[in-house]
């Protein structure tokens, strides 16, 4: 697991807030012990322990009911919108925030509440324990009122939309600068490299270019990578071919430079946000939640996207040589964000023509290359819309919108 997929995750910021609050709590012993009575403060009795078992109490029920928004927002977006975008929400920092924030002045005040009940603390100490008692309060209070303010677009369809499209757009535009991961283009293999297998069943999720540049280097030879992030894997299959004499020690370096997990990733799969905006949209046009316009805001979000690939500036120069790299087609990019909503909205007009314009506006940025997928795109929904509508009026518009996207000329 890398350093930014650890971050991401929800138990580590709790753990580290978990942590700061228990040192917190126990450095105003050490912190009064050494102010030797500068500082006099009538505090009252119980004072202090009156504040903490109330921050406790508070902080328990306002933790449990974060968590339990959060849990009720998942399972909603993974219903309506897609399973995909679930682990963009368990990511989002807002709210992993506002959770670790609450545990932390819960454990801050349970441990300073049993700090108290051993005399732990001095008269010092309960004046430094009070002033960080007010700190943590003024904490949960911002956090409390950014929390609320998240709430009210968090998880909603809208906002899963932009949570997938900013990820697609983060992961579409790396691979468009750096299209081979910082290796050298794919070549024809030579008959004799040897390949590495994989030991277990699951989708590659990440590909470590530096530690493959290295275990080439070791062997002497080239390594030439089979699967990418985002392909799916069988136990025994090759990930990478190695020309080279064979070397254990080097197969097994090789293989530890792909990580194959059970579930695709957003950090190194441009296809993967371009799946779930295609999910969304093509739920969105089933019969039982038939919304053409919620479609048609993600081809918008699809054409953002596939816009950031086209007009991506190729980052120059080869960092590993010893790496050859296939690059990611654009013809399946196109696919896996247009094909479902192009296949499942065919019969709706408005869908079939937003469709076409998406198509005819990625081709005035495109090349020729990529405008031809395109081309072949905007024919194939063509055909389907085609086939699909029954009005005149509707398949003259389709037809109309069709040529246009091609930049031909209707009779």
């Amino acid at each position: 697991m890398t350093i930014a997929a650890l971050r991401r995750r929800v138990w580590f910021r709790l753990a580290l807030f978990t942590v700061g609050a228990v040192l917190l709590a126990l450095l105003a012993g050490v912190v009064g012990s050494r102010l030797g009575g500068l500082v006099s403060l009538d505090l009252g009795q119980g004072s202090v322990q009156t504040l903490l078992q109330i921050l406790a109490t508070s902080m328990l029920a306002v933790t449990t009911f974060s968590l339990t928004v959060m849990v009720s927002v998942y399972a909603s977006a993974a219903a309506v919108a897609t399973p995909r975008a679930t682990q963009l929400l368990i990511e989002d920092q807002t709210s992993q925030q506002a959770l670790s924030t609450f545990l932390g002045a819960f454990v801050f005040a349970i441990v300073g509440i049993a700090a108290l009940s051993t005399d732990y603390y001095g008269d010092d100490g309960r004046i430094v324990l009070y002033a960080g008692t007010l700190v943590v309060v003024a904490s949960v209070v911002v956090t409390l009122l950014r929390w609320i303010q998240h709430l009210v677009a968090f998880g909603r369809m809208a906002d899963v939309v932009d949570r997938v499209e900013d990820a697609a757009c983060a992961t579409v535009g790396a691979a468009a600068r750096r299209p081979r991961l910082g290796g050298a283009a794919a070549v024809a293999i030579p008959a004799g490299a040897w390949p590495v297998l994989a030991e277990r069943a699951g989708v590659v999720t990440h590909v470590d270019i530096v530690a493959l540049d290295a275990a080439a280097e070791r062997a002497g030879g080239a390594v030439h990578v089979l699967a990418r992030a985002g392909a799916p894997v069988a136990r025994g299959e090759a990930l990478a071919r190695v020309s080279a004499a064979h070397d254990d020690a080097v197969a097994d370096e090789v293989r530890a430079a792909f990580t194959v997990a059970r579930h695709r990733t957003y950090d190194q799969d441009p296809r993967l946000g371009l799946v779930a905006l295609g999910e969304i949209g093509s739920r969105a046009l089933s019969p039982s939640t038939n919304d053409p316009g919620t479609a048609v805001e993600v081809l918008n979000a699809i054409q953002r996207v596939l816009t950031e690939h086209l007009c991506a500036q190729v980052e120059g120069g080869v960092d590993h040589p010893r790496v050859h790299v296939p690059e990611v087609d654009f013809a399946d990019l196109v696919e896996d964000g247009i094909r479902p909503i192009a296949r499942d909205g065919a019969h709706l007009v408005e869908v079939a023509l937003r469709v076409q314009r998406a198509l005819g506006g990625l081709a005035r940025v495109a090349d020729a290359e990529a405008a031809a997928t395109l081309r072949r795109a905007s024919e194939r929904a063509e055909r389907r819309a085609l086939a699909a509508l029954s009005d005149p009026r509707d398949v003259a518009l389709a037809k109309d919108a069709a040529a246009a996207a091609r930049g031909e000329r209707r009779a």
